[in-house]
């Protein structure tokens, strides 16, 4: 059983900071999706892959990793760069 540990990143459509301190470990999908001879909808019998552990910080999810035996890679979050500048730099 693998996972990912990731930090949860801000959501594209809002402005706000809410939730940006946690942690989510996810399981990777232990088989491919396939579809559904009926309706053709992807899906699979991982049950798994619909768990999704949330976590204050990063070494507390890298510990239950190790309680449990999961073999867990962590993806660092990259660093926000923020383009700063004045209103009127969009009339120059």
């Amino acid at each position: 059983m693998t996972a990912r540990i990731y930090q949860r990143p801000k959501n594209a459509m809002q402005s706000g900071k809410a939730l940006l301190g946690q942690w989510i470990l996810e399981f990777a999908p232990a088989e491919a999706r396939r579809p559904d001879p009926l309706m053709g909808w992807a899906g699979s019998s991982d049950t798994q892959a619909q768990v999704q552990l949330k976590f204050g910080s990063q070494a507390e999810a890298q510990a239950y990793a190790d309680l449990y035996g999961i073999a867990a890679t962590v993806h660092a979050t990259p660093p926000r760069r923020l383009k700063i500048q004045a209103y009127a730099d969009n009339f120059r």
